[in-house]
């Protein structure tokens, strides 16, 4: 269960996440630099998540900020990303930040890759993850 979140019609961050990025930044010596989350082809179901630290806020980007924790998504993504919930997990396991995407409709085992409904009705092939292994 996601604990306490910070909210925005976009997609949320829970505090986990948010320590995490405010960490990154601290420790790179980041200043005015904001977390992209962002989606490209590719992966083995079709759609992958991507991340990264940047200062190039573009004009067509939505930006939100959580508890001065600012995270940028390009126009194009954010119809993959809108309703998802960014956490942050350590754990004997892994650790690294999770996407919880409420639009994929397919996944790949390692939650790196994804499928939105679109893409499962064109898809010509099962999904199946072999690259995560």
């Amino acid at each position: 269960m996601l604990a306490e979140q910070t909210q925005t019609e976009v997609l949320s961050l829970t505090p986990a996440a948010v320590d995490a990025v405010r960490d990154l930044l601290q420790q790179r010596d980041l200043d005015g630099y904001a977390l992209r989350i962002y989606i490209s082809g590719g992966g083995c179901s079709g759609l992958q998540y991507g991340m990264a630290l940047d200062n190039n806020i573009r004009e067509n980007d939505i930006s939100s900020e959580f508890d001065g924790v600012k995270v940028i998504v390009d126009e194009v993504s954010i119809d993959h990303l809108r309703g998802s919930t960014v956490d942050y997990v350590n754990d004997v396991m892994a650790s690294g930040f999770k996407i919880d995407n409420p639009n994929a409709m397919a996944a790949c085992g390692c939650g790196s890759s994804f499928q939105t409904s679109e893409d499962q009705a064109s898809a010509d092939t099962g999904g199946g993850c072999n690259s995560c292994y």
